[in-house]
């Protein structure tokens, strides 16, 4: 029964602290059993002032939390994935990217953010990802990690069902959903949403987020989760605290329900309306 890790951060504006945290974290959890290793949506730098997070990102090879994380698991032999790091493209804009890093320290699998979080909240709130982050066009999974088959996603992609579909046609055993959620968007839809991936895929869902007040002057909802694929909380870490949580993966579960409630092997395509 693998262990995994969830690591609940208050990402800031210094890469730097930010890349000592995840492999600080790294060592923590392979020392405490974990097998594998989740971190949120830009985990390397939180920074709405783009201006200013220009200065720190860069291409993948000289991106500090990417360099940190590689060294701490191949040192510490265990899986990392990490939620998302923004960096630089050969393009204008920048790619808002997952990566899955082996226990050799190699990136085994990269995956860019496909849908842009561009709204307007009746707090007030505007956010335009897509101002300064290209989408990604690719569904992205990987085998043989410690949770099977792990499909990629970040964040806003959650409200997407069409996107977790693939997933779980290409019968995923777990989907990562690393977020930074907004405080009233998470209240009104975290927990539900993240429920219903994992029902509809029949699969674990691990989504580690971001948590509290940022450097940056922005709040973020927190509530890290673990769901099994009948929909149980496994874990949630709650709305503010930083830190580690851990989940022993009983990987017979999925086998459960999927005999129990089978969508996957009774899914018919559902024709398009014919036009007048």
């Amino acid at each position: 029964m693998p262990r995994i890790a969830l690591l609940q951060m208050t990402s800031g504006i210094d890469p730097d602290a930010n890349a000592r945290a995840i492999a600080d974290a790294i060592t923590v959890a392979a020392g405490e059993g974990a097998a594998m290793l989740f971190t949120p949506e830009m985990s390397g730098l939180l920074d709405r002032d783009r201006k200013r997070a220009a200065r720190s990102i860069h291409r993948e090879n000289d991106t500090p939390a990417l360099a940190a994380a590689r060294n701490a698991a191949s040192k510490a032999g265990v899986w990392v994935s990490l939620g998302s790091l923004a960096v630089r493209t050969d393009g204008e804009r920048w790619a808002n990217r997952a990566y899955v890093i082996g226990p050799d320290g190699d990136i085994a699998a990269r995956y860019d953010k496909i849908h842009m979080f561009d709204v307007d909240l009746a707090t007030g709130e505007s956010w335009r990802e897509s101002n300064a982050y290209a989408p990604g066009d690719e569904v992205v999974t990987i085998e043989d990690t410690p949770v099977g088959r792990l499909g990629l996603s970040i964040c806003y992609d959650i409200r997407f069902p069409a996107l977790y579909e693939a997933l779980a046609r290409e019968r995923c055993d777990a989907l990562s959903i690393p977020a930074a959620f907004t405080v009233p968007t998470g209240k009104a839809h975290w927990h539900v949403l993240q429920r219903a991936r994992a029902i509809e895929a029949s699969a674990f869902v691990i989504a580690a987020a971001q948590a509290g007040e940022h450097e940056d002057g922005r709040h973020t909802y927190g509530h890290s989760l673990v769901v099994d694929p009948w929909g149980e909380v496994l874990l949630d870490m709650g709305d503010t605290r930083s830190g580690l949580g851990y989940v022993d993966f009983d990987l017979s579960r999925i086998g459960e329900a999927r005999r129990q409630v089978p969508s996957l092997e009774n899914r018919r395509e559902i024709p398009s309306q014919a036009q007048p």
